[in-house]
């Protein structure tokens, strides 16, 4: 029988989850599973989690949290292209090295929920901030630009992790090209701007 390990705390039991999720995907992160990898009782997690909907609650606010930290981390001391073209690298790589983190993320099991609301839109508003200052973009272009941004690498992210890519040009190429592809129509749209607030 399983003996009761004392002392689990909350950021054990995400590390334990992450570590699951990261080696044999989010489908896996059950209590069982988790309580096994911790050596506890699975009734022992409800002291931290309100079950399993909580647990993937609670586990993708912490990956929205990471990537919000990668995402500001890269963006720092950097403005308009260059910023993005961080952000975006940042973005990758964060999908990359952490999987199952970043699957968690659509695991939330309440989207209206208050604290993930405010991480998403944390993280939206970094982008947001990027468009603005860096290319003076109105409010609301610089939310379908910062949609798009997003669509983009989730969209890369998600067919990589799901082994979409066959063909035999390199990966990391491929991203290179769709973030100055990406960049090129900002910079058309910003001078297609400029030029309609002369003709003002």
């Amino acid at each position: 029988m399983m003996s009761p390990r004392n002392g689990v705390k909350l950021q054990d039991i995400l590390r334990a989850a992450e570590d699951i999720a990261n080696e044999q995907g989010m489908g896996d992160v059950t209590l069982t599973t988790l309580a096994q990898k911790l050596h506890i009782r699975p009734p022992s997690l409800y002291n931290h989690v309100n079950g399993l909907n909580g647990l993937r609650q609670v586990l993708a606010l912490h990956s929205l949290e990471q990537l919000e930290e990668a995402l500001m981390s890269a963006a720092v001391g950097r403005a308009g292209e260059d910023a993005l073209t961080a952000m975006g690298k940042a973005y990758m790589r964060y999908a990359r090295e952490r999987p199952g983190l970043y699957e968690a993320m659509l695991y939330a099991t309440d989207r209206n929920d208050t604290e993930m609301r405010q991480a998403a839109d944390r993280v939206a508003e970094l982008v947001i901030t990027v468009l603005s200052s860096g290319y003076g973009f109105k409010e609301e272009d610089c939310i379908h630009a910062a949609r798009g941004f997003r669509s983009l690498l989730h969209g890369f992210a998600s067919l990589e992790q799901k082994g979409g890519f066959g063909l035999p040009v390199e990966v990391d190429r491929s991203i290179e090209v769709m973030m100055a592809t990406f960049l090129a129509g900002l910079r058309v749209r910003q001078k297609r701007d400029v030029e309609l607030t002369k003709e003002v």
